[in-house]
């Protein structure tokens, strides 16, 4: 009997974004290459945060960078394909956040991948680790756990 956790429910996700796989997100096995996961990971929380008007890729002066990523597949996806992007917060530091993600094909209910994007706050300029600013902190309230999880 194995250890590894299973997949979670949509339930287990507080925000969701629909995003479509593309023609060339496949590999010669006819499933999307692993790399393209992680792609949809950074994708959703990037476009998360400039639709809450708190990244602009060229001139935010404090931006999240990638510090660590982790995913655990469990079932295939594959072009064509919907996916839902479930996303919550799943641990606030002063100067990091952790994104924890499910991909959800189609209308399945169980995540067919999940794991998590580290963003590190930091300042364009320097490269300096910053507090997240306030208005960062407000954008992604809505993401933070519900109390039941």
């Amino acid at each position: 009997m194995s250890d590894r956790p299973g997949p979670e429910s949509r339930g287990a996700y507080t925000h969701f974004r629909a995003m479509t796989t593309r023609w060339g997100d496949n590999d010669a096995y006819r499933h999307m290459t692993n790399v393209t996961y992680l792609s949809f990971f950074d994708s959703a929380v990037c476009q998360y945060l400039i639709e809450n008007h708190v990244l602009d890729v060229e001139t935010s002066p404090v931006v999240g960078l990638v510090a660590e990523t982790n995913c655990r597949y469990f079932k295939e996806i594959a072009f064509p394909s919907i996916i839902n992007v479930g996303m919550r917060i799943g641990h606030r530091g002063s100067s990091s956040i952790r994104y924890e993600i499910g991909l959800f094909r189609d209308d399945d209910d169980l995540a067919c991948a999940q794991g998590f994007l580290v963003h590190v706050y930091v300042e364009r300029k320097s490269g300096r680790p910053v507090s997240i600013p306030d208005e960062i902190s407000r954008a992604v309230a809505p993401l933070h756990r519900h109390p039941a999880n």
